[in-house]
């Protein structure tokens, strides 16, 4: 079994802080030792020795995320979410996991829709409510939790089959189906608590959203866009936003606002979906990037341009400034550079691509055209 660069690298630096461990079996020469040799050849499968204990395949990544979180806590204090965690008492941390709570990139991508509207929403001359940010920033984090829940609850025989979604909770048999719906009953009523805040014309938005959540994981079944159904649920916030703020939603600020994070989601799901295109024509799962295959690139290409229509649209109708436009800009430019670099047959490259899409909205609408 070779190990992934990252937990090598992770292992190197740890021996440095502790000279006295032996690390030889992960040299570059190593074969992993197997219960064959040990048993005289009763051998569990895909199983290797580290410190003097087997590990199946599926218990790595957790075993470099302890490690990963044992360098870190040496070097600096740290407060990431995979620290967080990993941190939790072990009967909390399943449920922490199954909400994602250790991959915060999902909240982000939920959340920040939800703040465009906000700041656009925002009196001229004023800073965005915070308490409007803070109470969907609330909402995200645990409606994005229930998506995750409900998602693992359609696919879990699905995920037994895929190599990275294998050791999620209910796949591996850490929560059961009973137990992952409760504590699904528990995040929505939490989310709906939040919900209540809003005014009656939010609450009834909100509302109408639920469809999407519960129905995109099925669209994977029936449909090579599921991406889209994505699209519509995790850009919701672009229209919710602006009616808790104002009462109501102007059209003709919240619709290219929400097209274009439709689109948005699109190019990075797409990339995402990338990562598992082999796994998915296994288990007969169906994605964008199953789809679009080797021309992924020119598709992706093909959503930029109504992307930025929509926000040059939307900054025309709201009566923005040149600070906006010039942040469009920057946004084009970071989505060239990211579908021109992007290899669709490299995971750890996809990976990165879609993660560095949390950067460049975080703050581009936050503030209101007269404050620039």
């Amino acid at each position: 079994m070779i190990l992934p660069k990252s937990t090598r690298l992770s292992l190197l630096i740890l021996r440095r802080f502790h000279p006295r461990t032996c690390f030889s079996c992960f040299s570059n020469n190593h074969r992993p030792t197997t219960r064959q040799a040990q048993n005289g050849g009763s051998r569990t499968q895909g199983e290797s020795l580290f410190n003097g204990i087997f590990h199946s395949q599926n218990s790595w990544s957790h075993l470099s995320s302890k490690l990963d979180t044992s360098l870190s806590g040496r070097q600096s204090f740290s407060l990431s979410a995979a620290v967080i965690v990993n941190s939790a008492p072990v009967v909390v941390q399943p449920y922490l996991r199954l909400m994602r709570l250790d991959k915060p990139i999902g909240t982000w991508l939920l959340y920040l829709p939800c703040t465009w509207s906000i700041g656009l929403a925002a009196d001229p001359g004023c800073l965005p409510d915070l308490t409007m940010l803070t109470l969907f920033g609330t909402g995200a984090l645990l409606m994005r939790g229930a998506g995750c829940t409900i998602n693992d609850m359609w696919d879990k025989d699905f995920d037994k089959q895929v190599s990275r979604t294998a050791s999620r909770p209910i796949a591996s048999g850490e929560i059961s189906q009973l137990q992952a719906l409760t504590f699904l009953g528990a995040q929505l009523t939490s989310a709906l608590a939040v919900l209540l805040c809003l005014n009656d014309y939010s609450i009834a938005l909100g509302v109408a959203s639920l469809s999407l959540v519960v129905g995109y994981p099925l669209m994977k079944r029936i449909t090579y866009w599921p991406q889209l159904v994505l699209g519509l649920a995790f850009n919701w916030g672009a229209l919710l936003g602006w009616s808790a703020v104002m009462g109501s939603c102007d059209w003709s600020v919240c619709l290219p606002l929400y097209f274009s994070g439709v689109m948005w989601t699109l190019i990075y799901d797409t990339i995402y979906a990338h990562q598992d295109k082999a796994d998915d024509v296994l288990v007969g799962v169906k994605s964008t990037a199953l789809r679009f295959r080797e021309q992924t690139k020119l598709w992706l290409s093909g959503f930029t341009v109504p992307l930025l229509s929509g926000l040059v649209l939307t900054g025309v109708n709201a009566q923005q400034t040149l600070p906006y436009y010039g942040v469009v800009s920057m946004v084009a430019l970071h989505l060239t550079h990211q579908i021109f670099t992007l290899d669709i047959n490299k995971p750890e490259d996809c990976w990165n691509k879609f993660v560095s899409n949390r950067l460049w909205k975080t703050g581009y609408r936050i503030f209101p055209k007269e404050i620039y």
